[in-house]
């Protein structure tokens, strides 16, 4: 699937009416859906935490607070692009404090030309952000299953007081002779003896 066909939920934050509007021109239905407008750092939290988005905008400063920490923190927990715009004599300070947190900053007012071009980047980072995410899904399974037989064996060695390397085989036979994964005969030995 090309970047033309794919589907962006985003987060606005801003607690100007105005700049939700003109930033709203940007983004068709047909490409940007849903589209979420909170009004202050506080509410963005909640929204964010209710759901994650693809894309983040924040509109700083807002009321409650400048909007830096929350761009981190949303790009640091989840796969989140967020862009922070800032007014333009303090773009560059901005960006120094959060660029390495992977937050895009953009100057206010920001040109036509490039809003368009940081949204074909925004979506080319989100996509190079999904593969990772379909990478790092195997290991983190694979991890979970070592934790599983891992606790497994302890319960073995425990009960059973049989020695580490006997009850490694007895998880690994028991998958073996009735083609189950280790992760299925050590959840069931951990029922069995918990």
């Amino acid at each position: 699937m090309s970047l033309k066909e794919r589907v962006y939920s985003v987060l606005v934050v801003s607690a100007s009416e105005r700049f939700s509007a003109a930033l709203a021109e940007f983004l068709p239905e047909a490409v940007y859906s849903p589209v979420v407008t909170a009004s202050s750092v506080s509410a963005g939290e909640r929204a964010a935490a209710q759901r994650s988005f693809d894309f983040i905008f924040i509109n700083s400063p807002l009321p409650d607070d400048p909007g830096l920490r929350f761009a981190m923190d949303c790009c640091g927990r989840r796969e989140t692009v967020a862009v922070l715009f800032a007014a333009a004599d303090q773009c560059d300070r901005v960006y120094d404090r959060v660029a390495e947190r992977g937050v895009y900053v953009l100057p206010k007012p920001t040109p036509r030309g490039s809003m368009v071009r940081a949204l074909g980047w925004m979506a080319a980072t989100r996509e190079r952000l999904r593969g990772l995410e379909k990478r790092a899904r195997p290991i983190e399974e694979k991890m979970e299953e070592i934790r599983l037989v891992n606790r497994a064996k302890w319960l073995l060695i425990s009960e059973l007081k049989m020695t580490e390397p006997d009850a490694h085989r007895y998880i690994t036979r028991q998958a073996m002779d009735r083609c189950i994964s280790k992760r299925e005969a050590a959840e069931e030995v951990i029922r069995l003896y918990k």
